[in-house]
């Protein structure tokens, strides 16, 4: 199979928490991308459209959206600032 991703993945393993209104949920950031990344978690149910990703480990918040979930897995794009 082909990958048709523009940016070069960096494969990590990383302890990061899927944030949204006053929650969070534990998760594993398998690899990540300048703009997104790919996410380990016990189970997709609860887990919102878009939410932010805090990695502990590098200081680093990104808001996301959820692209793609398969069983488990989370792809997820880094939302850019909206500002004009």
């Amino acid at each position: 199979m082909e990958d048709k991703r523009k940016l070069r993945r960096s494969r990590v393993l990383k302890a990061g928490m899927i944030s949204f209104g006053g929650s969070a949920i534990s998760c594993t950031v398998r690899n990540l991308t300048k703009s997104g990344a790919m996410l380990d978690i016990v189970s997709p149910l609860g887990v919102p459209r878009e939410f932010t990703l805090v990695i502990p480990s590098d200081d680093v918040r990104h808001e996301c959206r959820i692209v793609w979930i398969k069983e488990k897995r989370l792809g997820v794009s880094f939302v850019q600032d909206r500002e004009t």
